[in-house]
């Protein structure tokens, strides 16, 4: 037999009998559970972002009227198609955020939703406060919770089935009657199709009688897998013929893989939250769910042209928000795209796509070669090159043992580019060219008597309990001998600590001269002992973050001294902000 008929004959010819037999039905059969979810997903779905109700629910997130309204403005901008505002009635600031919006907000692309629940137990309609509140913010679209576990209804509500159909029913009805859009979230929809799925059904089913356009399944524990998630949106779907949506949770750590497997199986909204943000481990990130159904399983999102807006939005929510982002965030990080091992950037540097699963630009970011000790030489003139800095063959060599010295030593460049960029610029020969320091010197005082009493050299150790007078009267005082051109320079500066003071000192030194200066701020200092073995002898390495209100750039130092590695970061920070803010040198003397 050839091989060309016997690869004919596909897997039952390999496999031989029964067993090749068994191979290729399982084949079939898994080929047609692919066809059938193909068929089930829909073409486009909707993006409805609730990072303004539900994002704000992440410990450690509080936002201000004016955070919400930036943010909507994002929002928009992305081109997402709902935008939940939050609570009507529920405290005082939602109900400013909507009193606001309705003067302030012009969406281009996006539609204001409202959020709320269903009537009352026993209650009416005309009379709820929760949906007078509702219509009173005069939103087109009104989403309102829930319950679709019988578990809830008689436990929680303690109610009977039937009341709990009516509540879900008659408010929709209501809502819809005075004019409004409904989409209805059914809460622990999942969980209550587990248990009882003819009571979720019954719900389901009354709400989208009485007018809900949408019928959202609220993983609300957050505890359901993808194949859970699948195959209930697809009887849901299948039952009732109604559009379907997902609204999920984080907590099992598959917040975005039941998002999509939803969207395979019929669902054509999805609710989710910017970053993921949300209450407990989070709500499912839109982010990569947009991504991911718009250029992985080619169903439209957004508008093609604002998927580059992804990175942004991102990064520019988490800077409202006052959240750190996630470097290994996935399509959005700075480390999505980020290559370290020398073999990657070498494979790269002939094909953009050998270790790129997409084009990084397609979503507003961009490949980034980290350098560290396994760099090679592609790792350091990849590098070089998207730093617009030249390097000959012997530099390359030179910065590559140089590289794994100081690697060796405690640094961590991978981490401070801000501080690689310096280091690599040195090696051609360039000096900064702003200011050239002396000397420095910090002194750490603590006075432990009142305001203007001698403090006689006390020896007691203070506490967390000391008082106030007492704590104010601890200071730092660093003093800075420096040059400017041909002025030397000689400033003191006080602070809550040795780098705050260092800080003060070297912008009364030079601050004049490069206002500049003014606009870089430490966002971030983080300390790490390498050796804790070494006890208070041990090498230190620090790590500064900075921000100049555009950018932000991170900055490294290593000693057995704190202050000496923090003075490190801390010059390394101010040079390179004044490179790239292109402050001009002093004249020549």
């Amino acid at each position: 037999m050839s091989a060309s008929s016997a690869a004919s004959r596909g897997p039952a010819a390999e496999g031989g009998g029964a067993a090749g037999a068994a191979a290729l039905g399982a084949d079939l059969e898994a080929r047609a559970r692919a066809a059938a979810a193909a068929a089930r997903t829909p073409g486009a779905v909707e993006i409805y972002d609730t990072t303004l109700r539900d994002g704000s629910q992440l410990e450690g997130i509080s936002l201000t009227v004016e955070d919400k309204l930036r943010i909507a403005r994002e929002l928009d901008r992305l081109g997402v198609h709902y935008i939940e505002g939050g609570w009507p009635g529920a405290n005082p600031k939602d109900d400013e955020f909507f009193a606001r919006a309705a003067e302030e907000l012009r969406l281009e692309t996006a539609r204001l939703a409202t959020f709320g629940a269903t009537r009352r137990v026993g209650g009416n309609c005309e009379g709820d406060p929760v949906l007078a509140n509702l219509l009173r913010a005069g939103t087109e679209t009104v989403c309102i919770v829930g319950k679709c576990w019988d578990y809830h209804v008689t436990g929680a509500l303690r109610t009977s089935l039937e009341e709990g159909i009516a509540m879900a029913a008659e408010s929709v009805a209501h809502l819809v009657a005075a004019g409004r859009r409904v989409f209805f979230d059914a809460e622990h929809a999942f969980d209550g199709y587990k248990h009882n799925p003819d009571y979720s059904l019954a719900v389901l089913a009354a709400a989208a009688e009485a007018g809900a356009e949408r019928l959202v399944l609220c993983d609300t524990n957050g505890g359901s897998l993808p194949h859970e998630v699948y195959a209930i949106v697809a009887e849901i779907v299948d039952a009732l013929g109604a559009s379907v949506g997902v609204h999920l949770h984080n907590d099992t750590g598959c917040g975005v893989a039941n998002a999509l497997a939803g969207v395979r199986a019929g669902a054509v909204q999805v609710q989710g939250t910017v970053n993921g943000y949300g209450e407990r481990t989070g709500n499912c990130d839109l982010l990569p769910i947009i991504a991911n159904l718009s250029l992985k399983m080619g169903v439209k999102t957004l508008p093609s042209e604002r998927l580059e807006l992804l990175t942004s939005v991102s990064r520019r929510v988490a800077e409202m928000v006052n959240w750190a982002p996630d470097p290994q965030q996935p399509y959005v990080g700075t480390s999505a795209f980020a290559h370290k091992a020398g073999l990657h950037a070498s494979a790269l540097a002939r094909r953009a796509d050998a270790y790129e699963h997409i084009d990084p630009a397609s979503v507003g970011n961009g490949t980034r070669f980290v350098v560290s000790e396994m760099a090679g030489r592609s790792s350091i003139e990849l590098k070089a090159a998207e730093l617009g800095i030249a390097l000959d063959g012997p530099t390359v060599a030179q910065l590559i043992e140089t590289l794994k010295r100081l690697e060796y030593e405690g640094y961590q460049f991978e981490v401070a580019d801000a501080s690689l960029e310096l280091w690599m610029r040195a090696a051609t020969g360039w000096e900064q060219p702003w200011f050239g320091i002396e000397s420095f010197r910090v002194e750490v005082a603590r006075r432990m008597g009142p305001t203007g009493s001698p403090t006689g050299g006390s020896t007691r150790v203070s506490t967390p309990l000391d008082s106030d007078e007492q704590a104010m009267h601890r200071q730092c005082e660093a003093t800075i001998k420096l040059w400017v051109g041909n002025q030397r320079r000689i400033t003191v500066g006080e602070g809550n600590g040795p780098v705050h003071a260092l800080h003060n000192a070297l912008l009364a030194a030079v601050g004049d001269h490069y206002p500049q200066i003014a606009r870089i701020a430490l966002t971030d200092y983080k300390v790490r002992v390498l050796d804790t073995a070494a006890g208070t002898a041990a090498v230190t390495r620090v790590l500064i973050d900075s921000s100049d209100g555009a950018r932000t750039w991170t900055t490294i130092g290593v000693s057995e001294n704190i202050v000496e590695a923090s003075w490190e970061a801390l010059c390394d920070s101010i040079v390179w902000g004044l490179l790239h803010s292109d402050a001009e040198a002093p004249a020549a003397a």
